[in-house]
């Protein structure tokens, strides 16, 4: 596949290129381009352009082209479906589902952008001002830069896309490399719905290279990353330099914390949920697992039960619950830091088994609170750590010690004091009952410390991708 890279579809000019493989069976599915700077350099001259004449297009009129976005999805979700299976290595049952929520994202930023109203404030607020009425307005922020990571591109598309596009941004998306396919259909349909060339753009090409060139472009204005803490500390310098914006969503190890009075049933389900779905590789997926040590072995054997009649194999089987690893690096990856924490002191109860990029259900026993897996050490794969503890206060402390702070829960009957541990985790979201993969569109959703910078969501995406102005008509009463 081809980059559009300004006006047109183009290879890079350097004729460098990636391969995309499905990590299911190591067979390539297609090349994309491994862009060069003089491509980043055309894409954001073309945006810088573009985006001025966009900025001029109604709101209604965008909203229509977003509209028509959502239908071409819809119409072709089977196919977008199977795609973003064979070069993820998620369930199609999971793809499906993640091309279904198009729908529901897309839209709703519509209509959150279609009711985004200005404020006014009334003469005579303060000493002075009884003649004067001031206005505020909500204007372009200008070049957008997405940078998608490769376990949601379909999810974070639209958490990124249509709301740049809704406030009169230009927007040049940054897929991984790992899995750019998708998401150039996706602008390919964007630019089917009536976007013009131009206003929308994709490159692929490495991340350290092309990405930090995009964020170091004097022309771009926002950089909306989501990706690791690392990524997101690299972007951040890149982009002080010239004051651009950032929106960083980050890493996690999100804390689980399971009460002696909890339900066990509801943990058995939210686990599988919060921490197995697509393969783990999720940023807010339930990581450190805090047991109650009165239930902890009770946790366990249910778990290692159910995980037992988990299928894992080929994704595009509708029975399969568990696919590949992103690829076999991914696993390697996982395979090193389950044996580092066994190195520890951990003990495995079940899986521990790693077969090419798929990486088995994993439940680590025996993890301390001192071990690097219960602070910082992110394991970003199917495997359950789990930390016993006597106290609410011993659990809060665990759980606040990581340096990362994206979300965190936990599993009690008692609502009142799963609400006031709730109030006591360091983190940008906490649920009660529930596993921490929690994200609706709606709802602000973004990290405290090393997990990020800004929300992302409808109620808050369309206020970071556009500049507040305040208008003053002076003397106007």
């Amino acid at each position: 596949m081809k980059n559009l890279i300004g006006y047109d579809w183009k290879d890079s000019s350097n004729g460098n290129i990636i391969e995309v493989t499905n990590p299911a069976t190591g067979e390539l599915i297609d090349t994309v381009p491994n862009v060069s700077l003089d491509d980043v350099n055309e894409a954001t001259r073309v945006a810088e352009i573009e985006q001025k004449k966009w900025a001029e297009v109604s709101i209604y009129e965008r909203a229509e082209k977003i509209y028509k976005f959502v239908d071409l999805v819809e119409k072709n979700k089977d196919r977008l479906a199977k795609l973003l299976s064979d070069e993820t290595g998620k369930p199609i049952k999971e793809a499906i589902a993640e091309i279904s929520n198009v729908k529901i994202g897309a839209t709703a930023f519509v209509e959150r952008a279609k009711h985004l109203y200005n404020d006014s404030f009334p003469v005579g607020q303060e000493a002075g001002q009884e003649k004067t009425m001031q206005i505020t307005i909500r204007q372009p922020i200008g070049v957008v830069v997405a940078i998608l990571p490769f376990n949601f591109p379909s999810d974070l598309f639209c958490q990124k896309v249509p709301p740049a596009l809704l406030m009169g941004n230009s927007i040049i998306v940054k897929p991984s490399n790992y899995n750019p396919l998708t998401l150039i259909e996706y602008v390919k349909l964007m630019l089917e719905a009536g976007v013009p060339a131009g206003v929308i753009q994709v490159l692929t090409g490495d991340g350290p290279t092309v990405g930090q060139a995009l964020a170091a472009n004097k022309k771009v204005h926002l950089v909306s990353l989501t990706g690791s803490t690392g990524a997101g500390i690299q972007t951040m310098e890149t982009c002080s330099k010239n004051l651009t914006h950032v929106m960083l969503e980050l890493g996690g190890n999100d804390a689980f914390i399971f009460l002696e009075d909890g339900d066990m049933d509801l943990a058995v389900k939210e686990t599988i949920w919060g921490r197995l779905y697509n393969g783990g590789q999720v940023c807010c997926a339930s990581k450190r697992f805090l047991i109650h040590n009165s239930r902890k072995q009770e946790f366990i054997d249910r778990m290692k039960e159910v995980i037992s009649n988990l299928k894992v194999g080929d994704p595009s089987n509708m029975d399969t619950d568990m696919g590949p690893l992103i690829n076999e690096q991914a696993a390697i990856r996982v395979e090193e830091f389950v044996n580092k924490t066994v190195a520890q002191g951990a003990k495995i109860v079940c899986g521990g088994k790693r077969e090419g990029a798929y990486y088995y259900p994993t439940i680590l026993d025996n993890v301390t609170k001192d071990m690097d897996v219960a602070k910082d050490m992110e394991i970003f794969g199917p495997v359950i750590s789990v930390i016993g503890f006597d106290t609410e206060e011993e659990a809060i402390e665990i759980a606040n010690q990581s340096s990362y702070g994206l979300c965190g829960n936990v599993i009690t009957k008692d609502y009142a004091k799963g609400i006031k541990i709730a109030h006591k985790l360091e983190c940008g979201g906490a649920v009660v009952n529930g596993a921490s993969f929690y994200r609706s569109f709606e709802m602000p959703f973004g990290g405290w410390k090393h997990s990020g910078i800004g929300n992302e969501g409808v109620m808050t995406t369309l206020q970071e991708m556009s500049r507040l102005k305040t208008i003053v008509l002076k003397n106007i009463l």
